[in-house]
């Protein structure tokens, strides 16, 4: 009788745990979701986060409010979603640096990518473009290259924005795809290279979009190709590196939705369905692809798979070069 009685004892406390949990998930969210940024306001995945989130709350009257966490190349703002709350109530818009090349750079990271989070979906991603001065003699990819290997030595010298960056590995990739040796000038951020670019002490920069769009367009300085497979919309003359003749070579940064570990299935289903919807709405297609940004969307699968692809990739670009931080 004892045995029967804790028997029912235990399938009671299961049966008002599960009864609980779907109460849960069938009311969800009933308050405040936070979606932490892990960057300062103003940058691409701060406009980004606020573009999806503007877009979730207006198709499913959801109460989304971004939460800046920026510090320490962004690793503050992931760690902290990591260490969240498993009940859908905290997100981050987690991007390439933070998720696929950081773990390489830096051996005490306080997450993993692939233990930490369950993906939700891909919401964006976003070419680079390689840029020259506008008095460059050369206008294409192919041209550059040419210029570098009948230049003199260290008479080249090609800009980073930063050390560590998606800009820095893809001229290293750039670098190893065109077989090319030039001198890198390394610079704090996006934005600080490019006065050296329009004075001409740097030939050649490799830089994000919405950075560099409005110099382009005023003619200041010329694109020579983008670093993803397809054109993109708001620069749609200047062709691929791909298709200036170096078939295969894709680098692009990604932004996609993360939940911490252990988050109800059901309400990671909830969550997808509802991202989905949001990248396919016209204005905000509109709206990444006048940052030079393309929609994606997918499953949590989908996203899984291209973080493992691409830190692989990043991981062999950095090891091959030996880049390392300094500390």
């Amino acid at each position: 009788m004892k045995l029967l009685a804790k028997l029912s004892y235990g399938l009671a406390i299961a049966l008002i745990s599960s009864t609980a949990a779907t109460a849960a998930t069938q009311s969800y969210p009933d308050h405040a979701i936070k979606l932490i940024v892990p960057f300062p306001p103003g940058g691409g995945t701060d406009l980004i986060a606020r573009d999806l989130a503007k877009t979730l709350s207006q198709q499913n009257k959801w109460n989304i409010v971004v939460e800046n966490r920026a510090g320490a190349g962004g690793d503050i703002g992931i760690a902290a979603a990591a260490k969240a709350n498993p009940d859908g109530y905290t997100w981050v818009l987690g991007q390439t640096s933070n998720l696929a090349i950081n773990p390489t750079l830096h051996s005490n990271l306080p997450y993993d990518p692939f233990k930490s989070f369950i993906p939700i979906s891909l919401v964006a991603d976003s070419a680079l473009v390689m840029v020259a001065p506008g008095n460059a003699k050369y206008s294409t990819v192919p041209e550059f290259v040419k210029a570098v290997n009948e230049g003199a030595p260290d008479s080249m010298n090609f800009g980073l924005p930063g050390i560590g960056t998606v800009a820095q590995l893809t001229t290293v990739l750039f670098e190893r795809t065109t077989q090319i040796k030039i001198t890198n000038v390394p610079y704090k951020g996006a934005s600080d290279g490019l006065p050296a670019l329009m004075g001409n002490q740097i030939q050649a920069y490799m830089s994000s979009i919405p950075t560099l769009l409005g110099s382009i367009k005023a003619g200041q300085i010329k694109a020579l190709g983008v670093t993803s497979k397809s054109r993109v919309s708001v620069l749609p003359d200047v062709p691929t590196i791909d298709e200036s003749g170096y078939k295969g070579f894709n680098a692009t940064t990604w932004f996609g939705i993360l939940v911490p570990a252990n988050t109800p299935k059901d309400i990671t289903v909830i969550l997808n369905t509802a991202i989905n919807k949001a990248v396919k709405d016209p204005d905000f297609v509109k709206r990444m692809g006048a940052q030079g940004a393309t929609t994606l969307g997918g499953t949590s699968e989908d996203f899984t798979n291209r973080l493992r692809t691409d830190y692989d990739m990043w991981a062999d670009v950095i090891k091959k070069a030996h880049i390392t931080l300094a500390h």
